[in-house]
């Protein structure tokens, strides 16, 4: 039988999901299922690192009787993760010493606070900002709070590294500890040049430098399949990225200059650079794309907004205004336009550009006539203009304005969002033909590790077309107004909790 299909395990910040494609890159099964952080407290958000590990399963088997198909006709495994989220295990046993640290917490802005004064050496080490999102002090967190950890790490029995090391530790029986160079980019102990560990950013922020994985490419090979009850031994792991980058080549962004904004439980915009380094002065990251193989690194500048459709989570599951999150898009079309209600969906701290941890959710302009559907206006709204912001700083920083954005995630369903994220920037945006490109992308690193296409052009040719463009309706002048009553907000925010 033909090993002709590809099976990408797609572990994010609320669900784990398992999807099996074709050769053609078409979806022909897919299992699902939600799996929550926990919020112990105020600015720590956490994930059961063994309830991931389990949720794999049950979805891998779900995906392949979808789609009628065998783990024979298998050709490889792509896994894409959510990034920055942090987990320390044992090596003996693979189970973890304490909660996963996931990327929206923010317990350790106190230490991330106390080496500021290194922030221009680490960004041009690692192309990043020091703050609590990265992965360096969340696991100097736990060595530091699990008794007895930094000497079990400095021992060599204790292992550390982002979801998809983890995975790929229990997928392979524990033979392979690895990760990708996207994922590592993430951790503030990468050298954005050489691509491997830096010794020294190791020292500065606590982290001994024998706990952490092997750097490989995206594309290539990872591992293989051992002492699964859910998979048969020898299925080759062939692509890894981390979420974003995985979507940004699933949307077809090669070349330099095309960008593309993931609206998951976070916004994620990011604008391909190729083999050129751009540094940011605006408040945005230099970050690495997906590898693939012995080609040159390819570079992106990312911009991250922490809480995107996490607001409507947050709308549907604390507030308990509706149902279904897919109910707020009729709801927000209800509302008065005339009723000035704005909420800075801060819920976790402010990301790209202002980077303002200790910033909380904010509503402006309640009165005795607000309603529901004008508060489920404004939270899409809050997300549409904290992309405006990104996108801004990043022409900033990239010397020219983009001309498109390709928009994916689960709020990139939502028509009157696209149309008013259109209104807001003046720029047409392009709707993935398929919205999961996250997936997608892990599919196609994996194919080409797996020789099923001879490169990713030819990969991408078969999934770009169609999708649908949503073109600016609202001129300049209302631009410029909206966007001076967001910012008056937001440095209201910033002031306020600074």
């Amino acid at each position: 039988m033909a090993r002709d299909h590809l099976l990408v395990i797609d572990q994010g910040t609320t669900s784990t999901r398992a999807v099996v494609y074709d050769a053609r890159l078409q979806a022909l099964g897919q299992g699902q299922a939600e799996v929550l952080p926990s919020y112990p407290q105020s600015g720590w958000v956490e994930h059961d690192a063994a309830a991931l590990l389990g949720s794999v399963g049950p979805q891998v088997t779900r995906a392949l009787a979808e789609a009628g198909s065998s783990p024979d006709r298998i050709a490889a495994i792509g896994l894409t993760t959510q990034r920055e989220t942090t987990i320390v295990w044992e090596r003996a046993s693979g189970q973890a010493i304490a909660p996963a640290l996931v990327w929206q917490d923010r317990r350790t802005a106190a230490a991330c606070e106390q080496l500021k004064q290194r922030q221009e050496w680490v960004a041009d080490r690692t192309g990043l900002v020091i703050d609590p999102y990265f992965s360096a002090t969340k696991i100097a967190w736990i060595l530091d709070n699990v008794p007895d950890a930094r000497r079990r790490a400095e021992g060599g029995e204790l292992a550390a590294g982002t979801v998809d090391a983890f995975l790929v530790w229990h997928l392979t029986g524990g033979h392979r500890f690895v990760t990708d160079a996207t994922n590592a980019s993430r951790t503030l102990l990468m050298d954005l040049k050489t691509l491997q560990w830096g010794e020294d950013l190791c020292e500065l922020f606590g982290v001994p430098p024998g706990l952490l994985p092997e750097i490989r490419p995206s594309s290539g090979e990872f591992g293989q399949t051992r002492g699964l009850d859910f998979l048969p031994d020898g299925l080759p792991i062939l692509g890894i990225a981390g979420d974003q980058q995985a979507s940004l080549i699933g949307q077809g962004c090669v070349e330099p200059g095309q960008a593309k904004c993931t609206y998951g439980t976070g916004a994620f915009l990011l604008a391909q650079t190729g083999g050129r380094i751009v540094p940011s002065r605006s408040g945005l990251i230099t970050t690495l794309a997906a590898t693939i193989g012995d080609q040159p690194p390819q570079y992106a500048l990312e911009g991250s907004v922490f809480v995107a459709g996490a607001a409507v989570q947050w709308f549907r599951d604390g507030l308990k205004a509706i149902g279904a999150s897919y109910e707020i898009n009729p709801l927000a079309l209800d509302s008065d336009p005339t009723m000035d209600v704005l909420f800075v969906p801060a819920l976790t701290g402010l990301g790209a550009p202002y980077w303002q941890p200790s910033a909380r959710g904010t509503i402006f302009g309640l009165t005795r006539a607000t309603s529901l559907a004008d508060l489920a206006r404004a939270t899409l709204e809050g997300v549409a203009f904290q992309v405006a912001d990104l996108i801004e700083a990043m022409n900033q920083d990239l010397g020219y304005p983009l001309t498109e954005i390709r928009a994916d995630g689960g709020m990139a369903r939502s028509d009157p969002f696209l149309q008013f994220q259109a209104d807001l920037l003046g720029l047409p945006i392009r709707r993935s033909p398929q919205t999961e490109s996250t997936a997608l992308g892990a599919a196609l690193l994996a194919g080409l590790g797996a020789g099923l296409w001879p490169d990713a052009s030819s990969a991408i040719e078969r999934v770009q077309s169609g999708g649908q463009t949503f073109a600016p309706a609202r001129d300049d002048d209302w631009r410029k107004q909206a966007r001076g009553r967001w910012r008056h907000a937001v440095e209201t925010v910033i002031q306020h909790y600074s």
